[in-house]
């Protein structure tokens, strides 16, 4: 029997499994795939897809807890800036104007920016970490891959968990404390039954990763056109990510589609032959009702909320769920809230609900702003986020956009 099973080695669980273990517990950690990373999502992802990449203040507290934050932000791009453009005309020869800028430096004392590097880099940083927890006088790791989870029963001393692996053989073990990070699409949720409130939006969108020619350096920029929003995001190796507002979910589209999008909404056309990760996606809302079940299982991670990318908030959530169920479990399994462990682990998920849907109504916020519109819409946007940016509210914008910097306490 282990102290803490994790199910999903995705970013979320492997930080699960590192902090678990950096408290001192054996930690076994269950994930479906064979092997690590995710192939993209056309033949021109010739690299892992590098899906979320932004990486904020608050995060990077969380991961410096399991002593992956100094390697992460030494990889990253260190986006101090982020530029807000409006153009009124789409077409070829468009010239956005600059509306304002967000400054990042005044969020954070020691992360004064929003990190980017590609995820394959960050949760291959953080199993290292993991792995290394275990080699440490900690606790212990242990990562088997190939396991399927078939059904997950709690009961007040913890929860058994079947899995199925390769060749229909049955694994089953049981743990005192079961995390369940096995995002979106896994069926541990269901099988709980918790269930979850959600929306699906109408806004899809086009992104991919291509060499940055735009001279924007370490700056993200945000650009509002009549067609709709396009976000670029400098990545380490001289890369950007460009991420395209559609009419419909482009399925099957090229890299020189994005490259048309990019060029006739901001006048930047870059080489589509450099690109080297390519996916559509469409956007939903789904949080869970509740992210515990009895005293001995926690939900986190995409499995407990899955809010739109426009914003880049849903995988550092994830990371800070984990940050602030550690302690609640240890004092669970300890035996330091033996009076209440129920009302503990149910403030930590009614706390963490409440951020998510937070981050999810900042998104609908970013979504609605970067929707597509007539000049005239885009010039009244112009003149109200102008206002916003050049008064006091520039460093409001910075603060939600950082997830609001250095957590509680931080000096």
């Amino acid at each position: 029997m282990s102290d803490v099973l994790v199910i999903g080695a995705g970013a979320v669980g492997l930080s699960a499994a590192a902090a678990f273990a950096h408290a001192g517990f054996e930690v076994e950690l269950w994930e479906k795939r064979e092997a690590p990373g995710a192939a993209g999502s056309t033949p021109a992802s010739r690299a892992p897809s590098s899906r979320a990449i932004g990486i904020h203040p608050p995060a990077l507290h969380a991961l410096d807890s399991i002593g992956a934050a100094d390697t992460i932000a030494a990889e990253a791009v260190h986006v101090r800036r982020a530029q807000a453009r409006v153009t009124t005309r789409v077409g070829a020869g468009t010239a956005p104007s600059l509306v304002g800028t967000v400054s990042f430096d005044a969020v954070s004392r020691r992360f004064p920016f929003v990190a980017t590097l590609p995820q394959h880099r960050s949760e291959a940083i953080i199993e290292e970490a993991a792995r290394r927890a275990g080699d440490a006088a900690h606790g212990s790791v242990t990562i088997t891959r190939g396991l399927e989870v078939v059904g997950i029963a709690p009961d007040p001393r913890g929860a058994t968990v079947r899995a199925q692996a390769s060749g229909g053989r049955t694994v089953q073990s049981h743990a005192r404390f079961v995390v369940v990070a096995e995002g979106p699409n896994g069926l541990s949720r269901s099988r709980l039954g918790v269930p979850v409130a959600g929306r699906a939006y109408r806004d899809t969108y086009l992104m991919g990763d291509a060499a940055d020619t735009t001279g924007d350096g370490d700056e993200a920029v945000v650009t509002l056109s009549p067609d709709g929003v396009v976000e670029s995001f400098p990545l380490p190796g001289g890369v950007r990510r460009f991420v395209a507002h559609t009419p419909v979910l482009l399925e099957g589209a090229r890299p020189d589609t994005l490259a048309r999008l990019v060029e006739t909404r901001t006048g930047h056309r870059f080489d589509p032959s450099t690109v080297t990760m390519l996916s559509t996606f469409g956007v939903r809302r789904r949080i869970a009702r509740r992210f515990a079940v009895g005293t001995r299982v926690a939900i986190v991670g995409d499995a407990a909320h899955e809010i739109s990318p426009i914003g880049g908030q849903g995988m550092n959530l994830g990371w800070i769920d984990v940050a602030e169920l550690v302690p609640v479990v240890s004092a669970i399994l300890s035996g330091a809230t033996v009076e209440a462990p129920s009302e503990e682990l149910a403030a930590w998920s009614a706390r963490r609900r409440r951020a998510a849907i937070a981050a999810a109504r900042q998104a609908e916020v970013n979504m609605l702003v970067s929707a597509p519109g007539t000049a005239a819409d885009l010039r009244l946007r112009a003149l109200g986020l102008g206002a916003t940016l050049r008064g006091g509210g520039g460093a409001r914008l910075a603060r939600v956009y950082a997830m609001g910097g250095d957590p509680p306490g931080v000096r």
